[in-house]
């Protein structure tokens, strides 16, 4: 049985490796980079001066949760939604994409522990399948404040698809919503409750923060660290969150709130991550330390598209402007490859895989980059 060799050649490009921007060529040869050189080649994909990005890495969406609930109590047929999440995934860009889903539900939830299973399920089936375009995994959003954590988190981690887990509390008075007057703002304007029906609500979600949290963050992470599932903290806001989130062996802190955490999490050791929209918006909406703040002390590693997977893209060029281009796409290719534990994807490097980005720059401050091609592994996919 003989196997044929396949190549393809992208010149004319402004390549985005590391530590520097190439013009030149780039050569791929059965789905690996193979080399790169400056100076056009003959032959190949032309790509009239647009950059050409590794592929990004993606630890943080649930953006198929809005493809399968598109609208209250209307559940879409679940491969279907999964299909067009992943269309939207890799037309922004992403060749690796972590889909976060929640164990431990609060109580107004409209979908529950079955609904996180089927999503679960069908990941895994199409991608043994090969019928997606980015690479998917599974990153465990455990509400450790919920009764049923543990049950949700025993019941999805058997997936193979599970690679990272983040520990977080959102009842009020918890990390994102200290502020309790800003915690009544967002919650009674998203749910629409009175006043009196609010004050019991917060009651219950700090009675069950207070009778869960601390036990549930000890059993998950070591739950994690018998998976190997990476493990994250999640709006972090002191010292003590750090130091409480380092005794469990956590490797990401996901969306600080403060610069005073962002900054103790990053001296731990820990990867920062921050979300792309915060940088593309220039601040929080939720009035949290900004991405850019962050940027500018030198403390951000990651960012991460939440809840716009095209942000990546958008962000990666607003902080070129900062802090030049190859810096920017680090934090949402290698640095996220890197804290996800993969060593073979992530740059353009000889060897690494040829998951590939063509991107047709902002001709100006207030335009918008544009996605004209996306390669995973050499194959065109979208």
């Amino acid at each position: 049985m003989t196997t044929t060799s396949t190549e393809q050649v992208f010149t004319n490009a402004a390549i985005v490796l590391p530590d520097e921007v190439v013009e030149g060529s780039l050569l791929v040869r059965d789905g690996r980079i193979a080399d790169i050189s400056s100076g056009p080649a003959r032959g190949g994909v032309d790509c009239e001066g647009d950059h050409i990005l590794p592929g990004l890495v993606e630890l943080h969406t649930d953006n198929l949760e809005g493809h399968y609930l598109p609208r209250p109590k209307v559940r879409w047929n679940i491969h279907a939604a999964l299909q067009a999440h992943d269309a939207e995934i890799a037309a922004s860009g992403i060749t690796t994409v972590f889909d976060a889903l929640r164990a431990g539900l609060d109580e107004d939830a409209q979908l529950g522990i079955a609904d996180m299973r089927l999503m679960a399920d069908a990941i895994l089936a199409a991608k043994e399948a090969g019928d997606l375009r980015a690479d998917h995994y599974l990153h465990l959003r455990c509400e450790v404040s919920a009764p049923d954590v543990m049950e949700a988190f025993d019941g999805l981690a058997a997936n193979p698809c599970v690679r990272l887990a983040s520990l977080m509390d959102h009842a009020p008075g918890q990390r994102q919503f200290v502020d309790l007057e800003t915690y009544r703002v967002y919650y009674q304007g998203k749910t629409g409750m009175s006043d009196p029906v609010f004050a019991e609500f917060c009651a219950r979600r700090i009675e069950q923060s207070e009778a869960h949290s601390p036990g549930h963050r000890l059993l998950l992470s070591e739950r994690c660290r018998a998976a190997g599932i990476t493990l994250a903290s999640h709006d972090d806001a002191t010292l003590a969150h750090v130091e409480e989130s380092r005794a469990l062996g956590v490797a990401l802190a996901e969306f600080p709130t403060t610069l005073e955490a962002a900054r103790a999490s990053h001296e731990s050791g820990l990867a920062v991550l921050m979300g792309a929209p915060n940088v593309v918006r220039g601040g929080s909406h939720s009035g949290n330390v900004s991405a850019i703040a962050l940027v500018e002390a030198g403390l951000l590693d990651v960012l991460s598209s939440d809840y716009v997977p095209f942000s990546l893209i958008q962000a990666s060029f607003v902080l070129a402007e900062r802090i030049g281009l190859p810096a920017a796409v680090r934090m949402v290719s290698q640095s996220p490859a890197r804290v996800a534990g993969f060593t073979d994807r992530g740059a353009i490097t000889p060897g690494l895989r040829a998951d590939l980005v063509q991107v047709h720059a902002p001709s100006t401050r207030a335009a918008t980059p544009v996605v004209r091609g996306v390669w995973r592994e050499g194959r065109r996919v979208a």
